[in-house]
């Protein structure tokens, strides 16, 4: 990396950076597979706890094509975990609303995880928390210029 980026430094923040990323990739599929799902259907049921979707906006997250997207949702319906209904506003759209099982599917994965996540944030001090926050900040933005 040195070669390509003079000033890059290997170091142990950076070491365990990257160990953050490889298992933030790795995490999905295993947790997927667990879950006898797909990736895309994972990521779908974690953007559908936020709030309802419409298909397209769903295809848009997930960076698929809205044919793809529908046949995630198509997943998701026949499996209990996801309803399509009508747009409130608009009857000619429809929306995907997680459903009472896919919460569960979401919360018995993913839970463990989030526990231990906010123990370790809880055990921070305030000033812990700026220093890791400044450090965070600045790796997204890193990410996000690849974007």
């Amino acid at each position: 990396m040195r070669e390509l980026v003079p000033e890059w430094q290997m170091s142990a923040t950076l070491d365990r950076l990257q160990r953050l990323l490889d298992a933030g990739s790795a995490a999905p599929v295993a947790v997927a597979r667990r879950a006898r799902l797909s990736p895309s259907e994972l990521h779908a049921l974690r953007h559908l706890s936020r709030a309802p979707m419409g298909p397209a906006d769903l295809a848009r997250v997930l960076g698929v094509t809205t044919a793809a997207s529908s046949g995630v949702v198509d997943r998701l319906v026949a499996n209990g975990h996801a309803e399509r209904r009508p747009h409130p506003g608009d009857r000619r759209r429809t929306e995907v609303h997680l459903t009472d099982s896919g919460r569960a599917e979401v919360v018995a994965h993913l839970a463990p995880m989030f526990a231990a996540l906010a123990r370790l944030d809880a055990s921070l001090t305030d000033a812990e928390r700026k220093v890791v926050d400044r450090y965070l900040d600045g790796a997204i933005g890193a990410l996000r210029s690849l974007l």
